[in-house]
């Protein structure tokens, strides 16, 4: 048996920063996890010298206190780099954010004044129904764009991500991810060249070697401070007395050992933690853990013989006859992600669900997909162009916005709450789709509560503050309403 004063089950972004904070307040932690690298899905993954970025990570934010984290952690080892994305649809590249030329150009007169049309009759129909308020995905982008213009950029894609048709996704995706996007927007954009729709910037900064780098050199400063991090390690047992939990039991290859500590952070699914705990919990929360889903996703790496493809960092791939949903140029995120200079290295990105097709295809399956379908894009690469592969496959990339996820998670949240000295943090830590810098800050805060402070880590409502539109200001208020023992008269959801 081992014991430390806090006890984090899981090195992602939010177990790592959870440590990172204590250790600078002369708080020693162990880090428990379950796979072989440091990062969870920001890590970096490496064959023959090429790396790779699991998902893409554009390390920008508007939360101080988290881009403080970063520049400590990495230094000088940041670059800065250049965004461009497009879309690609029926053999035709559309910028992203839209351009109103270019995108009226490739619809063609006829298809344009549709387009246009079905967006007005959009608007009309929201104004004689003022009451209306979107349920599902499909509802919001049509309530916000027209049929027609959600049928062409958004409805294709989105299913692709989560498998599921979006009149089965929650409002809750689309008012996170395309808040503020608008044909009247789009116009603006191409006009005056504001870019003001969330998720939207012109660079971002990004570790040398990608965003692995960051973890890695994290866990080394945590290591040298005597808050070790055991990889391979997965977490069997949480054992608790009433709300106290006491220790978790964890296994290592053959070899099963105990943890004991006064405070544990958990960024593992929190649909697992519930499963792990002894005694159990109630039948509800158990059938609540399982009624939370999750997507999975997995990478076709291809090494090309050719210098230069196109300039994107990505491209998203709308059409519906390419299984592919985006394609990572891994050169464009960083040079040195790439050893041989004369090479392009692409990520395929396939969305898929543990045991479907996709995911149970043989890697030399996968590759020869892969292949086919990026000769088949126009994008100047040939069969004969490719050298080599590989596949790496992620698990529970996404949280999934399902009709019934909301409910399942009230349930989880109200119990763990019950916990005297368990948190939970991140982005499968607590079933939201955070953005990096969202999962380090519940996990900042998670440590300051272990510090004395009181902040509520649900209130970080990642809906209302997404990472490119949280200001300064927004964040002090966050801080404020936290640690205000009056914070349950005005809800954070009010504030930010």
């Amino acid at each position: 048996m081992s014991r430390y004063p806090v006890v984090i089950i899981g090195a992602g972004p939010a177990g790592l920063t959870a440590g990172f904070e204590l250790m600078k307040q002369g708080v020693a932690s162990i880090t428990v996890e379950k796979a072989e690298k440091v990062g969870g899905i920001s890590r970096t993954e490496v064959y023959k010298g090429y790396r790779f970025d699991i998902g893409g990570h554009r390390f920008f934010t508007k939360v101080e206190e988290v881009k403080a984290v970063w520049a400590e952690i990495l230094g000088n080892d940041f670059i800065q780099v250049p965004r461009l994305s497009r879309i690609y649809y029926q053999g035709k590249f559309y910028d992203y954010p839209l351009s109103l030329l270019k995108t009226l150009k490739n619809l063609g007169p006829f298809a344009s004044v549709l387009m246009v049309a079905s967006y007005f009759k959009a608007k009309v129909k929201k104004l004689l129904n003022p009451g209306f308020e979107a349920e599902t995905f499909e509802e919001w982008v049509t309530d916000s764009f027209g049929e027609r213009l959600y049928k062409t950029f958004f409805k294709t894609y989105t299913e692709k991500v989560w498998g599921i048709p979006c009149s089965q996704i929650r409002a809750d995706w689309a008012a996170q991810r395309i808040q503020n996007m608008s044909l009247r927007q789009v116009v603006m954009n191409a006009v005056f060249g504001s870019q003001n729709a969330k998720s939207l910037i012109k660079t971002f900064d990004y570790p040398r070697l990608g965003p692995g780098m960051m973890w890695e050199r994290c866990q080394e400063l945590l290591e040298a401070k005597g808050s070790p991090v055991h990889l391979n390690t997965e977490i069997v047992r949480v054992e608790h007395q009433g709300t106290f939990v006491t220790k978790v039991i964890a296994k290592q290859g053959d070899h099963t050992f105990e943890l004991t500590g006064d405070h544990f952070i958990n960024s593992m699914p929190i649909s697992a933690l519930v499963h792990r705990l002894d005694p159990p919990p109630p039948p509800e929360v158990i059938e609540a853990a399982r009624g939370l889903k999750y997507r999975d996703f997995l990478i076709v790496s291809l090494i090309i013989d050719q210098a230069d493809l196109f300039p994107d960092n990505w491209l998203y791939i709308h059409s519906p006859e390419f299984k592919v949903g985006r394609i990572q140029n891994f050169k464009n995120w960083s040079p040195a992600m790439v050893p041989d200079a004369s090479k392009t290295c692409l990520g395929m990105e396939y969305f898929c669900s543990e045991g479907d097709e996709l995911w149970e295809m043989p890697n030399a399956k996968l590759i020869e997909l892969a292949t086919q379908e990026i000769a088949r894009l126009g994008l100047g690469v040939k069969v004969s162009d490719i050298e080599d592969g590989c596949v790496i496959r992620q698990y529970k990339a996404y949280p999934v916005y399902d009709g019934e996820y909301r409910q399942h998670l009230q349930v989880l949240q109200d119990y763990i709450e019950t916990f005297e000295n368990l948190q939970t943090v991140g982005r499968n830590g607590m079933h939201r789709y955070n953005n990096q810098d969202h999962s380090m800050l519940t996990a900042l805060l998670a440590a300051k509560n272990i510090l004395g402070e009181n902040h509520g880590l649900w209130d970080v409502n990642v809906e209302r503050s997404y990472h490119e539109n949280f200001t300064n200001k927004e964040w002090a208020e966050l801080k404020q309403t936290s640690t205000d023992p009056n914070k349950n008269a005005q809800p954070l959801s009010t504030v930010v």
